[in-house]
């Protein structure tokens, strides 16, 4: 069940991209690359199909997931909701929609990328039950 009846949720399509990337780039904690360009999000939707999702109020986009696998674990990406619809559920439905996709596909466990002084992302995936690993750690080397 949606907070309100103005809101709804859909599977995001490249399209989208315009929207999405304001909301990316206006969302405190969120790490924008080279890496979320329109062709590389599109590849990123066309290899992953049905599990990345935005969230609408009427027309606009107020919330987004970015979630992808590699046939063995789930990765989510740009977890978004607009400031002005936090606290509403929203979040954890697109979390939800995207768990459930992956389920479906067969991958049991999910991942995500939080950096550490992110404090409302942190808070989030805390609240609705995700573990912070500190047993291992990342490394990460561009390839070009």
């Amino acid at each position: 069940m949606l907070p309100d009846n103005n809101i709804s949720i859909r599977e995001m399509q490249p399209d989208d991209y315009d929207r999405i990337y304001q909301l990316w780039i206006n969302t405190t904690g969120m790490g924008i690359s080279d890496a979320d360009s329109y062709q590389n999000i599109a590849k990123f939707l066309n290899r992953n199909p049905g599990l990345s999702f935005v969230a609408c109020n009427n027309d606009k986009v107020i919330g987004t997931i970015l979630c992808g696998h590699d046939g063995r674990r789930g990765y989510i990406y740009h977890v978004a909701v607009a400031e002005n619809h936090r606290g509403r559920g929203i979040g954890q439905m697109l979390v939800s929609n995207s768990l459930k996709r992956l389920k479906n596909e067969g991958i049991q466990k999910c991942h995500i990328f939080v950096f550490p002084e992110n404090e409302i992302g942190n808070a989030f995936w805390k609240a609705i039950g995700w573990t912070r690993r500190d047993d291992i750690y990342l490394y990460s080397k561009d390839v070009y």
